[in-house]
């Protein structure tokens, strides 16, 4: 785990701890994702307005608090601000909403309906020949709705190469409806797909940059609650838990030892 990252999680947890609210362990499977992918977008976070900026959308809501800590990182605001997370007035939403955080494009929350905005905004770069990317993120429990393969099926027909989806591929519905072997899926429906270690900023971006005539698909391979044992082991106890003074000590000592 990279130091940065490592500090992410520990705003993360911190500010669920302050809130009483957020999905620590599947902010916890998001945090290499989002960050290897705003180290690799065009955007400027002191122009959330850039003509010529790439779009990431989080379709995954639930993981907001993850994401709006990376934005910190990359300097859209301080973090002292996200510790209001959840509470009456703040601008920092259990979900996030794009009218009041700068660097939040898409409004997301109802799963399955942030990939459809993104595929209608890529078709908008084509059609205004802009050479701008769409990055997506997307959660495999999420994958069970319909509306995430008709926006698939919609990107594939229309050759939009100027869209990556990032498949957060840590087995949340192990209870559930897993989807097994998504790149098969993925393949099947016409992406060009491809797997890597979810974890590693470094492969992430490998991927990103690779070249392709179509969508582009990357199966990140995660693991929810990634850092602390606790989490790992207690997936379904701590899904929409925040921790105590005491768990909060044992988890932030868990990241310390970095016991996976």
């Amino acid at each position: 785990m990279t130091p940065v990252c490592k500090e992410i999680r520990k705003d993360i947890l911190g500010i669920s701890k302050a809130s009483g609210h957020g999905h620590i362990p599947t902010c916890f499977s998001v945090v290499e994702i989002i960050y290897a992918a705003y180290d690799f977008m065009s955007h400027d976070p002191k122009n959330p307005s850039l003509k010529s900026r790439d779009i990431f959308v989080l379709s995954k809501g639930h993981a907001a608090l993850a994401h709006y800590c990376v934005l910190s990182r990359c300097g859209y605001f301080g973090i002292d601000e996200v510790y209001s997370f959840g509470s009456f007035m703040s601008r920092f939403g259990c979900h996030a909403d794009r009218l009041k955080v700068p660097g939040i494009e898409v409004s997301t929350g109802s799963l399955g309906h942030g990939i459809g905005v993104a595929v209608g905004i890529a078709i908008a770069f084509k059609i205004r020949r802009e050479a701008r990317r769409v990055f997506v993120v997307i959660g495999d429990g999420e994958s069970n709705e319909g509306t995430v393969w008709e926006a698939v099926m919609v990107a594939v027909n229309l050759k939009l190469n100027n869209l990556i989806i990032i498949y957060d591929n840590n087995q949340s519905h192990a209870r559930g409806l897993q989807i097994q072997d998504p790149t098969a899926h993925f393949r099947g429906f016409g992406c060009a797909v491809s797997e890597t270690d979810g974890h590693d900023i470094g492969l992430i971006q490998k991927e990103l940059g690779r070249d392709s005539d179509t969508v582009k698909v990357i199966i990140a391979n995660t693991i929810k609650g990634y850092g602390c044992s606790t989490l790992i082991e207690n997936q379904y106890e701590w899904h929409r838990k925040s921790p105590n003074e005491a768990e909060y000590e044992i988890l932030t000592k868990e990241l310390d030892a970095e016991t996976v």
